[in-house]
């Protein structure tokens, strides 16, 4: 009996003993700035410490690096600096990453190296910007799962910290505040 590459495809996935991939983190927001100012802020040394970062270092091509410490008293380059691979991005649109080195403290450093991170960018009109960060290749043992919900609670920080640094600067936001406002 002939099978099909699926099968065959999964048949060794099961053998393997391979966790089921779990489904991908998803966390997004609304950023009250145009497109450019939030890809500066995501691909560039000075844009990225707006992001939370204490200190970091960005070398925006494929194959390079974004090294991060989120610790005033740490030294980018200790043992945790975080070090992300630049996979592939697409200005103004996608930015790919995949952990190269994660800190030393963090608990689930085997599990991360099944992951990678997808942020994507999309204009919501002149003045905002929807970011839309998703995390994939997690599975559903013990340690993906508790990365799981260690990156939800960081990108949800992220994205929120960002975005009160430009809250409400959009002309909508403004003419909807004032509707609001008796």
């Amino acid at each position: 009996m002939k099978r099909s590459p699926f099968f065959l495809i999964l048949y060794g996935w099961l053998i393997a003993g391979a966790a089921p991939a779990a489904e991908p983190e998803v966390t997004e927001a609304f950023i009250n700035a145009p497109i450019a100012e939030v890809w500066r802020l995501f691909t560039t040394s000075d844009g990225f410490k707006r992001t939370g970062a204490s200190q970091a270092e960005v070398d925006l091509r494929i194959g390079g690096e974004i090294r991060a410490h989120y610790d005033p008293k740490g030294q980018l380059g200790d043992q945790e600096t975080i070090v992300n691979e630049i996979l592939a991005y697409e200005p103004e649109r996608m930015l790919a990453l995949k952990v190269k080195q994660a800190p030393a403290s963090l608990p689930e450093r085997d599990a991360i190296k099944s992951m990678w991170t997808v942020l994507y960018f999309t204009p919501s009109g002149a003045e905002m910007t929807h970011v839309r960060i998703v995390g994939l290749g997690y599975t559903d043992d013990a340690a993906s799962l508790a990365l799981r919900k260690h990156f939800e609670a960081g990108n949800r920080w992220t994205l929120d910290h960002i975005a009160k640094q430009y809250w409400p600067q959009c002309a909508l936001c403004a003419k909807e505040s004032a509707r609001a406002s008796p």
